[in-house]
């Protein structure tokens, strides 16, 4: 082997440039791996193996082609592959953790846009019972807590108003129950359907 070491001596920035290689190959492997294996519904193994097979395609050579040119690099190549790895697997929970969050806000976010505009239209009629005069003579039991439908109008809106604020994802469900409480609170008070909107 001494033609092969001779003719690509192999330099402090080589084997730096290939620990990086090695090392975002090996991270990105295991990553991509145990995202495969956590996902509930069970990715395909055909995809499972194209991964493993892409990440092999570049951690092969990036191992062997400094281990060939000197067996002290070959192990320290070694090293960076079992580093990374053991880093990569352990900080991947978090990882993946960070992408399933941001992918579901990019699908729950207008989903909850949506349900801030019904929000404020459900707020803007509850509160039509409460500021206006006629309206609060006419239905007071609206402004009655103790009645239960009140009472859970005002739980609904105590729960939607949480979860709008804690940017939950349960939030337009929060809001399709207030109102479906203010309904039943507009029923109960006697509240007849032409002046619901």
């Amino acid at each position: 082997m001494p033609a092969v070491s001779e003719a690509a001596p192999l330099g402090l920035l080589q084997l730096v440039l290939w620990s990086a290689v090695l090392a975002a190959a090996v991270a990105c492997t295991v990553l991509v791996v145990r995202h495969h294996l956590g996902t509930p519904d069970g990715d395909s193994p055909d995809l499972l193996f194209w991964d493993l097979f892409g990440g092999a395609a570049v951690i092969a050579p990036a191992l062997l082609i400094p281990a060939v040119a000197s067996p002290a690099a070959g192990l320290a190549m070694v090293a960076v592959a079992v580093l990374s790895g053991v880093a990569a697997y352990r900080g991947s929970p978090a990882v993946l953790s960070w992408y399933e969050t941001r992918r579901r806000r990019r699908v729950d976010d207008p989903l909850c846009r949506a349900a801030a505009v019904v929000h404020d239209e459900i707020l803007g009629r509850w509160a039509r019972y409460e500021l206006d005069p006629a309206l609060a003579i006419s239905y007071p039991d609206l402004a009655d807590v103790a009645r239960p439908e009140t009472a859970a109008l005002v739980k609904a809106l105590r729960e939607a108003e949480t979860l709008k604020t804690v940017g939950d994802s349960g939030y337009p469900r929060a809001v399709d129950r207030l109102g479906k409480a203010l309904e039943r609170a507009e029923t109960a008070a006697g509240v007849p359907a032409g002046l619901r909107p």
